[in-house]
């Protein structure tokens, strides 16, 4: 096989034929209980075999990792230039990460898709041994993209590792690299009273139609792909490269699709492409099809990879200039070549036939009433299926030890079915709790340190791995996400409305960590004094995402040193307090009072600091102990 070349590449065509190269051997939805099914392999001769059994959503091919223990030897070697096999390396899901090479090779990140969120006992048991095998942190994390990412690993056990998940379903595939990334979408989907319909079978036939699809491997940039489940738009469509929210026309089924979202340094909201496309017919499909074959002839955006995203051609020629260049392409003869068989390619799980029978001997409340209710406010939403609830977990800044994992599996199992998805505030969600059983899952939650209320809400906090790991990271953002979250609870707020308010952050300038769309957000920076520097953040107030109601906050004329942080987010805490209008939310009284008084408010914060034995702590990042330095590599998203 030729070096760096995988199935993608090879575009082969034999037998039953279904979204161009691909070889599926479908097979009905099951209905047995999930996660007693064994992965079955794909080859190289018959690469993709599409089952729909809980949570195999990515065909594995077993030759795959060899590929990759090969060249990650030869590289190891020295027999492969870095840059080529970087691109490879990406596109198996695995990361450079920002340390230096340790004793067993470089370190690398594995990144885990979780199409959709969606996630089985048996994987989170996966996960529980694939960490405490290979993972030096003894954990994982979830990511505001609803991955798992696993940190540390060294570049030797990475096969080792995706070889190990692999038995249960998990694919790293284009986690990484210049793909269509994990498609995300609302963790409710199917469960949500105002549904037109369960989008899920859909952006599961999408997920199997771009896996290593030829015309996405080696775009401008990176894909980031969500389909939301209704108007409410939990998915939050409007921030994505391409997304799909449901529509129904005439009786038949389909999406309004938009195009040219994304944050990072050009934060843009995707306009609409077409109001209306055809799901079953496979429209969606040829359209999205249609949109990244014009991204991938975009020359001019390899210049300069930092801004080769889809929405700098949009912004630049307009949605009505884009939405002609798609009409053109979809006339060409490559649309004749395709089989966009919906049909096959969907993920059709009937998981309510699996969905737990009621209890006999339920727990209850018994000197916990307060706690217990607490949490059920906040975590726990009823299902339209009558007698159902989803339960939302929310681990310490998306963090999960092997324990953690293990238990989360047999909660799954004992009390929702086995459904699982994860979700882009770095929670999870248990489905198909049966609203009996609740007070029991929250014990059982207990036991694992998981039980705390306030998913999504004050002291939800969220961010993304900053310099722990990451190559672009300029700060600590994870230990910044403890420092507020510490200074929340000490506040016991209660207030309502106060409750409401999200606060994000990033380590950088890009949008991992989701900052643009905070109550609150920040992101990394520094600030330099004479030959030292200080750790600092850049905030914004006022973005905004629920109900379908998309804003980027506005950026304040301040830079705060990452010490000071903590006290800023509290100061704008009591001035919303004090100052508001009655029943007015945070986003209505930022835009009512604008920047300058939150600027006003932490004049003194933003104000130098000089280089002191006294104040040497400023000068340190959290969670680190010693001075700061900004050292940022060249990070891997653009390569």
């Amino acid at each position: 096989m030729p070096p760096f070349r995988d199935i993608a590449d090879r575009g082969q065509k034999s037998g039953k034929t279904v979204g161009f190269w691909y070889i599926w051997a479908m097979e009905s939805a099951s209905t047995e209980a999930p996660n007693i099914r064994a992965v079955r392999e794909g080859t190289l001769e018959n690469p993709e075999i599409v089952e729909n059994v809980p949570g195999h959503l990515i065909p594995i091919i077993a030759g795959e990792f060899d590929d990759f223990d090969t060249e990650a030897g030869k590289f190891l070697a020295g027999d492969t230039p870095e840059d080529e096999y970087t691109k490879y390396r990406l596109r198996q899901g695995v990361y450079g990460q920002r340390q230096p090479d340790g004793p067993d090779g470089p370190l690398q990140m594995i990144r885990v898709k979780l199409p959709m969120g969606g996630v089985t006992p048996e994987q989170l048991e996966a996960f529980a041994d694939a960490i405490e095998a290979w993972a030096p942190l003894n954990k994982g994390h979830v990511t505001t993209r609803q991955n798992i990412q696993i940190h540390h690993i060294p570049l030797p056990d990475a096969a080792k590792f995706i070889r190990k998940i692999s038995d249960a379903g998990l694919s790293s595939r284009e986690g990484c690299g210049n793909t269509v990334r994990n498609v995300t979408g609302d963790p409710r989907a199917g469960t949500l009273e105002d549904e037109l319909f369960d989008i899920t079978p859909y952006a599961g036939a999408y997920v199997r139609y771009f896996v290593r699809h030829p015309t996405t491997q080696f775009m401008p940039r990176k894909i980031k792909t969500a389909f939301s489940a209704n108007d409410t738009d939990n998915a939050i469509t409007q921030i994505h490269d391409i997304a799909f929210t449901p529509r129904v026309r005439d009786g038949v089924k389909g999406v309004e699709i938009r195009v040219g979202g994304g944050t990072s340094i050009m934060p843009r909201l995707a306009p609409v492409l077409y109001e209306f496309v055809e799901l079953d017919n496979g429209d969606y499909l040829k359209v999205a099809e249609a949109v990244f074959r014009i991204f991938d002839r975009q020359d001019f955006l390899r210049v300069n990879r930092a801004r080769a995203r889809i929405k700098v051609l949009v912004d630049k020629i307009g949605m009505d200039e884009f939405r002609k260049l798609v009409d053109e392409e979809l006339k060409g003869d490559w649309v004749k070549e395709r089989n966009f068989d919906v049909e096959g390619l969907r993920y059709d799980i009937d998981e309510e036939a699996n969905a737990p029978a009621k209890l006999s001997n339920a727990g209850t409340p018994n000197g916990d009433v307060g706690p217990f209710q607490r949490f059920v406010a906040s975590n726990v939403k009823p299902q339209r299926q009558s007698g159902f609830s989803t339960v939302e977990i929310n681990p310490r800044r998306g963090d999960l030890t092997p324990e953690q994992f293990r238990g989360l599996a047999r909660i799954a199992r004992d009390y929702s079915g086995g459904y699982v998805r994860s979700t882009i505030h770095q929670n999870l969600v248990l489905r198909w709790v049966r609203d009996e059983a609740i007070y029991d899952v929250w014990k059982a939650l207990g036991e694992l340190d998981l039980a705390a209320a306030g998913a999504n809400e004050i002291e939800d906090v969220l961010s993304c791995p900053g310099t722990d790991s990451c190559k672009l990271g300029i700060t600590s953002s994870m230990g910044l996400n403890q420092a507020i979250y510490e200074r929340i609870v000490s506040l016991n707020i209660t207030d309502e409305l106060t409750r409401r308010i999200h606060i994000n952050m990033s380590g950088c300038p890009n949008g991992c960590g989701q900052h643009h769309i905070g109550s609150i957000g920040f992101y990394g920076a520094s600030i330099k004094v004479g030959d030292h520097t200080i750790p600092a953040y850049i905030p914004h107030v006022g973005g905004r995402f629920e109900d379908g109601n998309v804003q980027y906050g506005a950026r304040l004329k301040a830079r705060l040193p990452a010490k000071r942080v903590p006290d800023a987010v509290e100061r704008w805490i009591k001035y919303y307090e004090s100052e508001r209008h009655e029943g007015e939310h945070f986003d209505a009284f930022t835009d009512r009072v604008g920047t300058k008084a939150f600027e006003e408010q932490i004049k003194d914060l933003a104000m130098p600091v000089e280089f002191s034995l006294e104040n040497l702590n400023m000068f340190i990042d959290w969670t680190k102990d010693e001075p700061f330095v900004v050292q940022r590599g060249e990070g891997e998203c653009a390569v």
